[in-house]
């Protein structure tokens, strides 16, 4: 698979990475041994960038991860994230951060974090302090790259005036168009994006079930997009995306994950599965070619993302 650099500092990743949030968290019942099998078939594959966070299962997720990569530890990029409590409130304080990171150093079963990432701005700690902390985790060799998760631009600017930024983390995908707005000033500080939920929370896999026909514990169940009117809508729009892939001989995931791809040589997004079979599948993606024509069809079938709001409260970032 070919190789994509992420920001000013060094880092170097497959085109397309893996994240793993689902193999723990918020898409129904896992199973550990089958997640780590999905994780080694994506390195067989050519992945060699590898998503997890402290708040996915409180090391659940990272053990799964640590365990999986171990054998290849040095082929691989691993980033994970700090700064939620379990209360899912925020907490950046540099002494929070400093005992996530060796909670973390622990549970991975590694001696260094690749990219560290603010999994959420945290408003009662300032930016400057937050990035003044990785800094020190990076001096000391226990971090190499830092990333900011759904920051603003304001937020982007002070963290990487202290500590220079490699990536940006944020929802991004042909369903979530927000973070365009962003693009400019991560281009000009030289600073990558990686895409979360590439696949609109696996609406774009086209395997979609309408609300109510998930796990308990699934989050789609109160997902906007998922709801009557909105889902019958975004069914429609994955049909016709389906009906233009079908035509260059690929499926509506590769082409959703092809035109993230299309959208800048800074950009690597981070499907997750936890299947070996789809893992297969996502990284085909990264062999399919976009002509202008298909860039402009795509722009008919979703001109601005899709039919519902990004959040069950309607809320979007208030990034700054």
């Amino acid at each position: 698979m070919q190789q994509r650099s992420l920001g000013n500092q060094g880092l170097t990743t497959s085109a397309i990475g893996f994240g793993s949030m689902g193999i723990s968290v918020a898409y129904g019942p896992s199973d550990e041994a089958t997640g780590i099998a999905t994780i080694k078939r994506a390195h067989e594959l050519g992945v060699t960038f590898f998503d997890t966070a402290e708040v996915y299962g409180w090391g659940a997720n990272e053990k799964v991860v640590g365990k999986a990569l171990a054998p290849v530890r040095d082929e691989v990029v691993i980033a994970t994230k700090f700064g939620f409590t379990q209360e899912y409130g925020f907490d950046s304080r540099p002494e929070h951060i400093r005992e996530v990171v060796e909670n973390s150093l622990r549970y991975l079963g590694t001696d260094r974090i690749d990219v560290l990432y603010q999994h959420r701005v945290d408003p009662q700690v300032p930016i400057e302090d937050v990035a003044g902390a990785v800094k020190e985790l990076i001096t000391a060799g226990k971090v190499k790259y830092f990333g900011l998760s759904e920051a603003g631009p304001q937020t982007i600017r002070a963290a990487h005036a202290v500590q220079p930024v490699s990536v940006l983390q944020s929802e991004y995908s042909l369903f979530e168009r927000d973070v365009e707005a962003l693009l400019p000033v991560l281009r000009e500080l030289g600073i990558g994006l990686v895409p979360y939920s590439p696949l609109g929370r696996g609406f774009l896999t086209g395997t979609a079930k309408p609300a109510g026909s998930y796990d308990a514990t699934d989050m789609r169940n109160t997902d906007p997009r998922w709801q009557p009117g909105n889902f019958e809508k975004n069914v429609t729009a994955v049909d016709q995306l389906r009906q233009l892939a079908t035509a260059k001989d690929a499926t509506v995931t590769q082409l959703a994950l092809a035109w993230l791809l299309a959208q800048g040589q800074d950009i690597v997004p981070i499907p997750g599965t936890r299947s070996p079979e789809r893992v297969q599948e996502n990284t085909g993606a990264a062999d399919l070619t976009l002509s202008a024509d298909d860039l402009a069809a795509i722009a008919q079938i979703l001109p601005g993302g899709g039919f519902g709001a990004r959040y069950a409260d309607g809320q979007v970032p208030t990034w700054n």
